[in-house]
């Protein structure tokens, strides 16, 4: 079982802070610097001077984010030598460039927050500039040309040790490539002859791009670094997901839905409870042997085997009708949300190491792209996908049709014509392991808990949840079933069928075991 190291750990981290960092210190040139620096919408050096005279707090706290950057340059720096899978040839002197990149780059950015100050207080009032001007372009090629150029050699250190660690992708060198380029330009071009010079709003347009560029080099070597041990499986949560229709507004719900940076920044934030007051629950349980559904199991967990020696395993796919699904502290303002279908497929599992018992979901899908999208990136537990449709009805006479249409996603797919029927006599599997209908039920309705593994926060996730279900409550259905995702996981297993007419959801609490291994 692959877990996640100290120095990986760092690495992510460093990853994540960057891309935080560096999108924080773009927002503060655009909205507090720009106009009192060298390439901005000021030219004179007057105006520079008068506009920091009027605000120098803002200018001090304007510089705080790019000081931030140059400390996660250094944190991502440390985190690459220690990184064992990545080249210490490499590492080591790009860990040495950018320490050395810090000095002039630093030095620049104090003479904004202190010297500069002073200077462009006395600039504004005697309308003298000169002395302002000659440190404020000392300053401006110790950040934007020495401290940048010493950067971006770093930066390149830093592809050469993504590639030669095999933690790459065709678009990072095809991304590369400009944006080295880009930044590299415009940190050299200050230190030109000045005949040769670009002028500064050329420079700081140049930078602009170069930082753009760079956020979406960052953004994917993050999604490299992450997806070495969070890649894509079979089933469960990194599936991957697939809009149901094909063009530009799949490919964004595609890119978001399997963003491994996006997950990474939604992880550690809490889900409140949520409540749902549900209808039209049918049930589809297959019967089969215990082996067949192994590979669904996620690292950490077992299968809760049934029947004699272990033999057999309930597999069930179930799907209801939501009633106004959210937050519970919208109180009565959940009348306004919508009531989606949704389908749980779904295993029975334990926690060797605490013998904690739950179900673990191989897929769940809902026919609103938002809160599946919403519901895959914050809940672990929850690999959710979109239905291109969905439709659930039971008629008067308590006839039930479902039918899942996934289109061209990747939701699973079924159809069902069903009708009530007498609680069925078990035979065969099924009397080998339960003794009659109610034992059944009672071993299948329970589902006070969702279980999944994350192996690199080596820990087990427990969605607590509150269903309340009455098993006497439960209505046998039979007819027909038919679903070609079903099929790749039990084969034609036997379905058995029932019915909850109505029941309260809650999902309570994210608990979190250790998983050891």
């Amino acid at each position: 079982m692959s877990t996640r190291t100290p120095a990986d750990r760092m690495l992510e981290r460093a990853l994540l802070a960057n891309l935080a960092v560096h999108a924080l210190a773009m927002l503060s040139m655009a909205a507090v610097l720009l106009p009192m620096l060298p390439g901005g919408p000021t030219l004179d050096p007057l105006d520079r001077a008068r506009a920091i005279a009027a605000s120098p707090w803002a200018l001090r706290l304007g510089w705080v984010p790019w000081q931030l950057c140059a400390l996660v340059d250094v944190l991502m720096g440390v985190a690459m030598v220690r990184a064992t899978w990545l080249p210490r040839a490499v590492t080591v002197p790009t860990l040495l460039v950018t320490l050395a990149a810090v000095v002039p780059d630093q030095w620049g950015e104090t003479q904004w927050q202190t010297t500069l100050i002073t200077l462009a207080a006395e600039a504004a009032r005697t309308g003298d500039a000169s002395a302002f001007a000659a440190r404020e372009a000392a300053a401006f090629r110790a950040t934007a040309a020495l401290g940048a150029t010493l950067y971006t050699v770093g930066a390149i250190g830093w592809s050469v040790a993504f590639a030669r660690g095999a933690t790459w992708s065709r678009a990072l060198t095809w991304l590369s490539v400009p944006t080295w380029a880009v930044l590299g330009a415009v940190s050299v071009a200050p230190l030109l002859p000045a005949q040769w010079r670009p002028p500064p709003p050329v420079i700081g347009a140049g930078n602009a791009v170069g930082f753009l560029l760079l956020q979406a080099w960052l953004w994917l070597v993050a999604e490299a670094v992450l997806r070495r041990l969070r890649p894509d499986t079979g089933a469960g949560r990194h599936a991957p997901w697939r809009y149901p229709e094909r063009g530009v507004v799949g490919a964004l719900w595609d890119f978001a839905a399997n963003s491994r940076v996006l997950e990474a920044f939604v992880e550690p934030l809490p889900v409140p409870a949520m409540v749902s007051d549900i209808t039209e629950v049918v049930y589809v349980n297959h019967l089969v042997e215990a082996e067949a559904l192994l590979p669904l199991v996620p690292a950490g967990l077992e299968l809760q085997r049934l029947g004699p020696d272990g033999r057999y395993a309930l597999f069930t796919w179930l799907t209801f009708r939501h009633g106004h699904f959210g937050f519970e502290f919208l109180g009565p303002l959940r009348r306004v949300l919508p009531s989606p279908v949704q389908t749980n497929w779904r295993i029975h599992v334990v926690d060797p190491r605490t013998g904690v018992r739950g179900i673990h979901f191989v897929t769940n899908a809902i026919d609103r792209a938002p809160p599946a999208l919403a519901a895959r990136l914050t809940t672990e537990g929850m690999p959710m996908h979109v239905l291109r449709a969905a439709s659930l009805e039971r008629e008067k006479d308590g006839c039930v049709t479902l039918a899942l249409d996934p289109g061209k996603g990747s939701g699973p797919d079924g159809r069902c014509a069903l009708k009530p029927a007498a609680a069925p006599e078990l035979d065969g599997a099924w009397r080998a392991c339960w003794p009659d209908w109610q034992a059944f039920l009672a071993y299948c309705v329970p589902q006070d808990r969702a279980m999944s593994t994350e192996p690199w926060l080596d820990r087990v996730t427990r969605h607590e949840i509150e269903l309340g279900i009455d098993p006497a409550r439960c209505e046998p259905l039979v007819g027909e079933v038919s679903s070609r995702r079903a099929r790749a996981y039990v084969g034609d297993a036997k379905a058995v069928c029932f019915r909850v007419p109505a029941l309260r959801f809650r999902y309570a609490v994210e608990r979190h075991d250790r998983l050891g291994g």
